[in-house]
């Protein structure tokens, strides 16, 4: 009883399984027929010339006939010299030193001030005055240690040179002690290795970009900030304390 039991569970189990329908099928050997018969053959290449229709599917950038030409259009849009595509490389160029100065401020911990005044002069700093120095790392390294040494000094009183000369030795002494560069910050000179900047390239760069600060009217660039005033903010007005603004716009006490 048990073996007929145990025969009918194993006659179910096989009948449950899975059959592979590759088992059966009749792999053809006749000289130049594939790995596939003829009737499998015939019903792929169907199923592959009778594809289903995907309304949302587009082919982007290809002509609709293999004989047909790319439209005008597209064409002028891959070329960038559709109208939408005017400046892009340069906006482009833009975001990327704006990027990797932004990187560089937050692994040197500059303030926010400091950090906006790296990134006004190096977004609108042209590069190509540094010649075969002008990669957008060395550039902005040397940004950031100008900005940040002139801050410090401007802090300390040392930008000012009229006042610099009438100080006392001991006084300038003093000040010079307590000036703090960045090029002693070991994250920074860090970084000057990695992009394979040396004393002699950073100080012939340093030179090069002040100068150009101001042949490029850079010396006072700050990013998001403007030394105006907001003209969207409502304008000042010479009036007492007690007076209030009426709504037709007459001043009472």
């Amino acid at each position: 009883m048990n073996g007929g039991r145990d025969a009918a569970d194993h006659g179910l189990q096989a009948r449950g399984e899975p059959v592979d329908p590759r088992a059966e099928r009749d792999v053809s050997a006749r000289p130049g027929d594939g790995s596939l018969g003829r009737v499998d053959a015939v019903k792929d290449e169907a199923f592959r010339r009778w594809d289903v229709t995907t309304p949302s599917a587009t082919l982007i950038g290809r002509p609709d006939h293999p004989e047909d030409d790319v439209d005008e259009n597209l064409r002028r849009l891959h070329d960038e010299q559709h109208p939408a595509m005017a400046g892009h490389a340069e906006r482009m160029h833009r975001l990327e030193k704006a990027r990797i100065t932004h990187a560089f401020c937050n692994r040197l911990a500059l303030t926010p001030w400091e950090r906006d005044r790296a990134l006004g002069i190096m977004t609108d700093l042209d590069l190509t005055v540094f010649g075969s120095q002008r990669a957008i790392q060395k550039v902005a390294l040397v940004v950031i240690q100008h900005v940040v040494d002139d801050e410090r000094q401007r802090i300390l009183g040392l930008h000012d040179r009229e006042w610099v000369v009438e100080q006392p030795p001991e006084t300038l002494a003093a000040l010079h002690e307590r000036f703090d560069s960045i090029t002693d910050d070991p994250q920074y000179r860090t970084l000057l290795d990695l992009v394979g900047l040396d004393v002699t390239s950073v100080n012939r760069l340093s030179r090069t970009l002040r100068d150009q600060l101001d042949e490029q009217g850079l010396r006072g660039a700050v990013f998001g900030r403007n030394p105006h005033r907001d003209p969207s903010l409502p304008a000042f007005s010479d009036r007492e304390p007690t007076a209030v603004t009426r709504s037709d716009g007459e001043t009472g006490e």
